[in-house]
């Protein structure tokens, strides 16, 4: 099989072609506090670094966003918000924020533990939200925002901005034309390794100054600072009570576009073959084989999902479909009843065999400013496209693969109207976990 003639059309990097356009996707209702088109978003930051600040500065490039506060456990970490946003106020505590300020809409950028947290008690006082991925770092908590902002009608948009591309806009869409016939199966992998199978240092060290590390904790039982990055700022997605691991980190970037070009819903079984996570910390090299309810856009009975993290990756007999065509570093593979497409993260989906799909004429999806299709809604004009409605059941099915972990070479059947497994039990003590004192959250905890 030779590789496929390139496409004509326009292979930008992501955060170049998301700055204009209309959205497509379902219909997130404003909510009952949205602003007129005419006035300004007053708008609130949870985080003001690393991807938080990606986010805040994506979303004031809006003309219609004032920036007016923002809240982080670090300190240091906000000398470029004041420079920027010198009028705006800064608080370390989120709930301060929220008791003292009364923000439109707000991004909710943390460490994936505070995520649910901190959504909900926006939610819970009317604001929009702009919601990292994971949604949130457990099942329940996802289920439970998902169904909060729905009964609200508020305004919510999780931040897998790729949704937005035209990359990935355009292979949702080449699927729902029926381009490579109905879909038997897919597999999707990302080589990143969010997982730490050492030994947790036996240390205890200072907690470096401007950090306030009670509030960094939040929702988490208390233990004491590991400095050198074993939590912060970055390897706490390796920890398993505040990241999600790597399937948490990059899965609902890169299952995106095959859960919305399959239309799937929730999983009736999830099953790993990977090694289990250690007492801390997540594995790496994760094997999770989910099987879900066909669709309109898959073969008749189930359809098999397969995620790969780290050095893992789809056996050889589906790398031979796509002959000398690339393996994206991360990625995944369609195959369907009429041909196979790749969808690289992020580059134009491929379409092979190359003899049949040469010259074809693709569809004009356009793309959008994942951010600023949420102010947007929040003023009342359009919706999101990656509202909690649509990424809260992405999110769940993500989830799964973190409960599955646990549990190595056994299939663990799947309720989703009940959030509960069925067979194996103990799997749904991973469901929910407690908060601990002082940190209760109506609704969540």
């Amino acid at each position: 099989m030779t590789s496929p003639k390139p496409f004509r059309i326009d292979r930008r990097r992501f955060l170049r072609t998301s700055l204009a356009g209309a959205a497509t996707g379902p219909l997130i209702f404003r909510g009952l506090l949205a602003n007129p088109p005419s006035s300004q978003v007053a708008h609130a930051s949870f985080g003001a670094g690393g991807m938080a600040w990606a986010d805040l500065t994506e979303i004031a490039g809006h003309k219609n966003v004032r920036v007016v506060a923002v809240a982080d456990v670090d300190a240091n970490r906000t000398a470029e918000f004041r420079k920027k946003f010198p009028n705006a106020k800064v608080y370390a505590d989120y709930r301060q924020l929220l008791d003292k300020e009364r923000p439109d809409s707000v991004n909710v950028s943390t460490p994936d533990h505070m995520h649910a947290p901190i959504g909900m008690a926006a939610l819970q006082r009317g604001i929009h939200v702009y919601g990292q991925k994971p949604l949130t770092h457990d099942l329940h908590e996802t289920r439970r925002l998902t169904e909060f902002a729905r009964k609200k009608k508020l305004v919510t948009q999780m931040g897998i901005q790729i949704h937005s591309a035209r990359e990935y806009r355009l292979a949702v869409r080449l699927v729902h034309d029926g381009a490579i016939g109905k879909i038997r199966e897919a597999h999707t992998w990302s080589s990143k390794d969010w997982g730490d199978n050492g030994e947790m240092p036996r240390r205890h060290d200072p907690i470096p100054q401007g950090l306030d590390w009670n509030l960094w904790l939040g929702v988490c039982a208390d233990r004491p600072f590991i400095g050198q990055g074993w939590y912060h700022p970055g390897n706490w997605r390796r920890r398993l009570d505040f990241g999600t691991g790597t399937f948490g980190d990059m899965g609902c970037h890169i299952f995106d576009p095959v859960f919305g070009a399959l239309a799937l819903t929730s999983p009736i079984s999830v099953r790993s073959e990977g090694a289990a996570p250690n007492s801390h910390s997540w594995a790496t090299n994760a094997v999770i084989r989910y099987v879900f309810p066909a669709t309109r856009y898959t073969t008749p009975g189930t359809i098999p999902v397969v995620w790969y993290d780290g050095n893992q990756r789809p056996p050889a007999e589906v790398r031979a479909l796509i002959g000398k065509t690339p393996m994206p570093d991360q990625g995944s593979i369609l195959i369907g009843t009429e041909g196979v497409m790749v969808i690289p993260h992020v580059a134009p989906p491929v379409l092979l065999p190359d003899e049949k799909y040469a010259g074809m004429k693709l569809p004009d999806v356009g793309h959008a400013n994942h951010w600023h299709e949420f102010i947007d809604a929040v003023r009342g004009e359009g919706h999101t496209s990656a509202g909690f409605g649509y990424s809260g059941p992405l999110t769940e099915s993500v989830l799964l693969g973190s409960v599955a972990t646990r549990f190595p070479r056994t299939t663990l059947e799947w309720n989703a109207a009940k959030l509960a497994f069925t067979n194996v039990r103990e799997a749904n003590a991973h469901v929910k976990r407690s908060y601990r004192a002082g940190w209760h959250v109506p609704g969540l905890s």
